[in-house]
């Protein structure tokens, strides 16, 4: 059985995927609103990942006999200046996620719930991923801020992206 420290804090991590998936959908429709559907795609593809990550969550927390309890998502962020704003968003919150699931880690470690450690290894890898692929998106966009048309180059390669 997990502890009630350890299910609220999983609980809390659900909502904080869910609303990530929101925002990323969001920011999937504002670019498509913007006739940049390769942004949009790979947005989409965020999204579902995020909601995959929740999902992944609430099974273990139910495998583990804890009480799932879904909490309101937030409204997400529906505008941004430019495409190089929205991505910097993108990146700052892959940075917020993975602080998020550092201290749900934590939390792990003081209830010595070894099963949830080995869990959220899957997670933690995870994240460097994210943050990575954030990172490497804004590079692109920095070296080509300067060409605006460049940034249709970029929209073209993301649009190519499949999801797993």
């Amino acid at each position: 059985m997990i502890s009630k420290t350890m299910q609220d804090a999983i609980n809390e991590q659900i909502n904080k995927e869910m609303f990530s998936s929101y925002l990323y959908l969001s920011m999937a429709a504002y670019f498509e609103g913007d006739n940049l559907s390769g942004f949009g795609n790979w947005l989409h593809i965020q999204a579902h990942e995020e909601n995959e990550h929740a999902m992944k969550l609430y099974s273990y927390l139910l495998e583990r006999g804890g009480k799932v309890e879904l909490k309101g998502i937030a409204a997400p962020q529906t505008s941004w200046a430019s495409a190089m704003e929205a991505v910097k968003e993108v990146q700052k919150h892959e940075q917020y996620v993975t602080k998020s699931i550092h201290d749900l880690y934590e939390v792990a470690l003081t209830e010595k719930d070894y099963a949830t450690q080995v869990f959220l290894h899957w997670f933690i890898a995870e994240q460097v991923e994210e943050e990575a692929n954030a990172a490497a998106i804004l590079e692109s966009m920095e070296r080509i801020e300067a060409h605006n048309t460049a940034i249709l180059m970029l929209d073209h390669n993301l649009a190519k992206r499949k999801a797993d």
